[in-house]
This record gives C-alpha cells, structure tokens and sequence, in this order.
C-alpha cells in the first residue's frame, strides 16, 4: 500500500483541476462566512445587551445577514462543483481502467477471482472519488479557512490567536495522525476482506444448484456468514475509531474555546480588549473548528484509498503479453492463413499444448478439426485470434506473421462464434448490434436469415425488441447458437471459427444446427475452421484434420 500507487491510479481519472481549485476555493469562503457568521452574530448579541442607538448595530446586522445567505449559497456551490468534479474524475478513471484491463484478457486475468476482479472495478474505483471529496478539498479548505480564523483572532487579541492556533493545529495535525494509525489496521483490510465476500457470494450464487445438489449448501452458507462476520468486526473497528475521533474533536474544541476565554477576560479587565469582543472571539473560536473537524476523517479515507489504489494497481500495472506493433502491416483481402510447426504451453513450467502443428486455412473452404476434450483445439482458436502467442514456430495471415498486424484489423477478418458465446440480458436487437453498432433492421433480419433464425425471431411478439433474460435462459441452446453465429456474420468477417458450436445440444438438434451453419457459411463464401470434440460427417465439410499429442494429421 503506497501513496505512489494512489497518486498514478487517481491521474488516470485526469481530475479537472481547475473544477477543484474552484470547489477549493468555494469551500474556503464556505466555511468562512460560517465563522464570520458566528463572529458578528456575538458581537451583536453583546452590543445589543448595552442598548447603544439602533444606528450603530446597523453593520453588524447587515454583516449577519450577509454571512447567513452567502454561507448557504457557497456551500450548495461547493458541493455541486466538487462532487460534479469527482463524478466527471470517476468516469474517466473507470474508462482507464477498463482500458487497461481490456488487452489482459483472457490471458493475464486468469488468477483473479470473478467476484474479487468485479470488487476493484466497482467498489475500489468509486472509493477514489474520496481523494476529492474527502481528502484533497477538507484538508485545503482546513488550510484556507482555518488560517483566516487565526489571522483574525491575532488581529483581535495576539494571545487568543496563539490559543487558537495551537488548537486548530493539535485538532488537524495530532488528532488524525493519533485515529489515522490505530485505524490503519481496519483501512489495509477492509477492502481485501469486502472483495473475498463477494467472490465468495458470487461463485456460490453462480454453482448454487450444483452445491444444493451435493449437500453443501449449509457449508457454503456458514463460510459467507465467517467472511461477512470477519468484514464486520472490522467495520465495527473502524466505527470505533471514528467515533474516538469525533469525541476527541469536541474536547479540544471546548478545551481551545475555554482557554481563548481564559486569556480574553483579563484583557477586557485591564482595557486591552472592548467586552463586546469576548463573546466574539469565543463564538469564532468554535466555528473554526468546522474547519478541521472533517480531518480525521480525511486521514481514514486517505488509508482506504491507498489500499483500494494499490489493489486496482495490482492489475492495471499487469503488462499484457499481446501489443500492437509499432509499425503495423496493412491486412488486405484474407487469402490464406497457416499455422507453421506452431508450439505453445501456458507457462514455462506446464506441459506442451501444441508439438509442431501445421494447418492451412484457406476462404471459401470448411476445415473441420477434430480431437478429444483438452487437446489443444481451443487454443488454436485463441491462437489465431491472437489472444495468446504461440511459444514457437508461426501463424501467418497471406504470408504476414500475426505479430505484424493490428489485433483489430486480425480479428475483424477471423470471426469466432464459441460454445460458450455470451448473450446480454437485454433485446435481441442490441445483442446482434454488438456484431455492427450501425447495422440497420434490414441487415439484423438479414443475418438472421443466414443462419435459419428469421422465422422464429419475427414469431416472436416483440420480434426483435424481445429480451433475453440473464444468460440467455429464456430460449434454446440452438437458438441461443445461432444468435451468436448471426452477430458474427453482422462483423463482416471473411473467416469464421465455429467452436464446438453444438455443444450441449442433443444429436436430433446438434445435426440440423451444424447443417444450417455450414450452409451458410458456403452461401457468404466464408472460409470456416469447424471445432468438435465429436466425429462430424466428412460429407459436411471439405476437409477433416485431427490434433493428436500437440499436432495436426489428415
């Protein structure tokens, strides 16, 4: 955990700094007119008691009014500023980090938790809207206002400023430092704690059928209670230290105002002061505090927030394994793609996944690669879509080593359709959009055409607006199948990778599914590289190849 991290992860959001300096400076006069509010109403108030001529109150009436409406007023203006400057901050670094997670994936991703990854880009990243809004503005306008308090006090009474000085400086400097260090403990945990919570919450809602089915849901249920009482004892922690702070902030302040009082009264007693100024100093003296009361605070936020930065840094820092070369070859018409004596293992130490592979792939022509589950065929999918590099040898699109080319322009030429292809709860339409955000209806019906789909869509009573629940769990494995093929066809490809595109359906729906892709894919003149795990009807494709121990045989 290190204010380096917070510092490069918050530069991220490129804060506006110029919609903080004037929050900042908002808040400042704020808390200013607070104090003077406070001041001038006990000059009033002690005036009055004299009964002087109504005449000679005038000022100091107008200067209550002045202060009670300019205090609100500049209050509404800071917070609408300083949080309309978190929040534009907050969008900004959550576009970077999404950025930055983006060219990790699948690859580098993998040791991350799906509840603990979703934790850092939700809950870490709105925490950092806190280095604003209760860190970096409370302690400038603890500065700010604070030092105004002071300087008035010395002009009043020099020994009433030092009391007040030192009050201010025990409340904004000791205090917080004293609760920031026995609240550090909580600060560092908190966040690990509330993302092993839901990662665990998360794999158990996902596997909750599985889990009732084997009898461990009373287990999985106790393990959530443990993690969520250990989430809360620490919460119960940093509301204890919290609470000695605010307790401990009301003493110096009733402390400081009694010593002000103390050092004030024999200056009124000997002439040095005017006694309307007694009360004066003592009404300032408490509303000054208003400006380092929220510092505690501040120094609890700024713990929580280095922990959250240091977590999001753990993965924005990760350097992805696949860029984009400096100077990229241009991608013409796909011709040709061929994979090389290609080897490949996930790491160093694991077994080898490909031996030596060799495959020609050509458009217009169906490959079918068949091969037990675990052997590797996958893999080539990610290969040629340059998720992952091969360890060894090449894969070549029209004699151009995929090194050299744009992930973009590779992968707008190579469609996948996957067995596992993701549908969004929401419409159809907005699904097949993702294929081509500026496909008109014409082409969405089109597409669905291709792929045997148009009947039962337009049967639909909402036809293209019907939604597709969480996971597509309203409709078929085979509908859901050839959704996913009709917004590969919207990209445009000229190459498709059909990844076990009839997994999970039974054989009397599995053989009308693959036909009727197959066919349309000859219709578009596409090239297909067909992937199973099942024995597939040499009629259906043009060609059969195999991958066995790491390489392709006929």
């Amino acid at each position: 955990m290190s204010t380096r991290d917070l510092t490069r992860v918050v530069a991220l959001g490129n804060p506006p700094r110029r919609w903080i300096a004037a929050s900042i400076t908002l808040g400042i006069l704020a808390v200013a007119a607070g104090i003077g509010l406070m001041a001038t109403s006990g000059y009033l108030i002690s005036s009055a008691a004299l009964q002087p001529p109504i005449l000679s109150l005038s000022v100091a009436i107008v200067g209550v009014r002045f202060f009670g409406v300019s205090r609100g007023v500049l209050r509404y203006l800071e917070r609408l500023i300083s949080h309309d400057a978190a929040l534009r901050a907050l969008v900004r670094l959550r576009v970077a980090v999404y950025r930055r997670l983006e060219p990790l994936v699948p690859g580098e991703l993998g040791t991350v938790r799906t509840g603990d990854l979703l934790q850092r880009f939700v809950a870490d990243v709105d925490s950092l809207q806190n280095v604003i809004l209760r860190i970096l503005n409370p302690v400038a306008v603890a500065l700010g206002a604070g030092a105004l308090a002071v300087l008035v006090a010395v002009l009043t009474l020099p020994l009433a400023g030092l009391a007040l000085f030192a009050g201010l400086v025990f409340s904004g400097v000791v205090l917080p430092l004293t609760t920031g260090r026995l609240g550090r403990f909580a600060a560092t945990r908190e966040a690990p704690a509330q993302a092993i919570v839901a990662a665990d919450l998360v794999e158990a809602l996902r596997c909750a059928p599985e889990l009732v089915a084997y009898g461990h849901g009373e287990q999985t249920a106790q393990a959530l209670d443990a993690g969520s009482s250990k989430l809360a004892a620490i919460r119960r922690r940093t509301a204890l230290v919290a609470a000695i702070g605010e307790g401990s902030m009301t003493t110096v302040t009733v402390l400081t105002t009694i010593a002000v009082i103390a050092v004030a009264i024999p200056a009124v007693s000997d002439g040095r002061l005017p006694g309307v100024y007694l009360a004066m100093l003592a009404l300032l003296t408490l509303a000054s505090f208003e400006a380092v009361r929220p510092l505690p605070a501040a120094v609890e936020q700024l713990g929580h927030c280095r922990t959250a930065a240091t977590r999001i840094a753990e993965i924005t820092d990760r350097e992805p394994n696949i860029v984009d070369p400096a100077s990229p070859v241009e991608l013409g018409p796909l011709e040709q793609i061929m994979l090389s004596g290609v080897h490949f293992r996930y790491r160093p130490a694991d077994p080898w996944v490909l031996t030596g592979a060799d495959l020609e792939l050509y458009p217009g022509r169906i490959t079918a690669l068949v091969g037990p589950s675990g052997s590797g065929k996958s893999t080539i999918a990610q290969l040629l879509l340059r998720f992952r590099d091969p360890t060894g040898g090449t894969i070549a699109v029209n004699g151009i080593d995929l090194r050299l080319l744009r992930q973009h322009d590779l992968r707008a030429a190579i469609g996948l359709a996957g067995q596992d292809a993701h549908l969004f709860p929401t419409s159809i339409r907005e699904n097949l959009l993702i294929g081509r955000p500026a496909a008109t209806d014409t082409d969405l019906l089109k597409a669905l055409a291709r792929v045997r789909a148009l009947a039962w869509v337009t049967s639909l009573p909402a036809g293209l607006d019907t939604t597709i629940t969480e996971d597509g769990g309203n409709i078929s494995g085979g509908q859901r199948q050839r959704l996913a093929l009709a917004r590969v066809l919207l990209t445009e490809a000229q190459f498709l990778i059909l990844d076990e595109p009839t997994a999970h359906l039974d054989r009397e729906t599995a053989r009308p599914l693959l036909e009727d892709l197959l066919s349309a894919a000859r219709e578009s003149n596409l090239g297909v590289l067909l992937i199973s795990h099942d024995t597939i009807d040499p009629a259906l494709v043009d060609e059969l190849v195999s991958l066995e121990a790491g390489r392709i045989v006929p």
